[in-house]
C-alpha cells in the first residue's frame, strides 16, 4: 500500500528547471519511463550535474535530484519535463530546455511504496498538503508546476520490505 510518510514545507531559492521537454502524447504504457532509460542511456544528466555546486547544495535541499517536472493547465496538453533544479544563472546546454521559478515555498510528501505503485499519486500528495495547511498555487500562466523529485537514498535503497520514497512536490504559498 502507498502511504504519504512525511509532508513539510521547504523554501526554495530563485531556480531554474533545465531538461528536456515531453507531452502527453509522448507517453508509451500510460507513462514516461521509457524517457528516462533514454536519459541514463544517453547521459543526459551528467551535464546537468556539474552544475550542482556545494554552494547550490547549500541553498537548495536535496539539489542533486533528478527530477520529473509536471506542468498541468486547463484546456492545455500536459507537459512532462525530465531534469534538475539548478542555480538561474547556469547557462542551458544545446539541446535542452528551461523554465525559471522565483524563490518560495514547495510542500513535499514523502510517498512510501513498492515501486510499481508510486507513480501518478499527485493527488493523493496534494490532499496531504493541504490537510496539512498548505495551499497549493498556481504559476506563470495560471498553470499548475509540480514535481518527483528522486532523492538518494531514499528513492534508491528499499527498505527491508522493499519500498522506497518518492518526493512529490507542489508548488505552495
Amino acid at each position: 500500500m502507498v502511504e504519504v510518510i512525511k509532508v513539510y514545507k521547504q523554501a526554495t531559492p530563485d531556480m531554474k528547471f533545465i531538461g528536456k521537454k515531453y507531452l502527453e502524447s509522448d507517453r508509451k504504457d500510460g507513462g514516461f519511463g521509457y524517457k528516462w532509460c533514454e536519459w541514463f542511456q544517453n547521459n543526459w544528466f551528467e551535464v546537468l550535474e556539474e552544475n550542482v555546486t556545494e554552494s547550490w547544495k547549500s541553498q537548495l535541499e536535496d539539489s542533486d535530484a533528478y527530477v520529473g517536472m509536471m506542468r498541468w493547465k486547463e484546456g492545455e496538453e500536459f507537459q512532462y519535463w525530465i531534469g534538475m533544479l539548478l542555480p538561474l544563472e547556469t547557462a542551458v546546454p544545446e539541446g535542452y530546455e528551461s523554465v525559471n521559478f522565483a524563490a518560495g515555498n514547495i510542500g513535499v510528501g514523502w510517498l512510501k511504496g513498492m515501486e510499481d505503485e508510486i507513480y501518478c499519486k499527485e493527488d493523493k500528495c496534494a490532499d496531504k498538503l493541504v490537510e496539512n495547511g498548505m495551499n497549493i498555487i498556481s504559476g506563470k500562466e495560471n498553470a499548475y508546476w509540480f514535481f518527483e523529485r528522486y532523492g538518494c537514498p531514499r528513492f534508491t535503497t528499499p527498505d527491508e520490505e522493499g519500498k522506497i520514497v518518492l518526493d512529490i512536490c507542489h508548488f505552495v504559498e
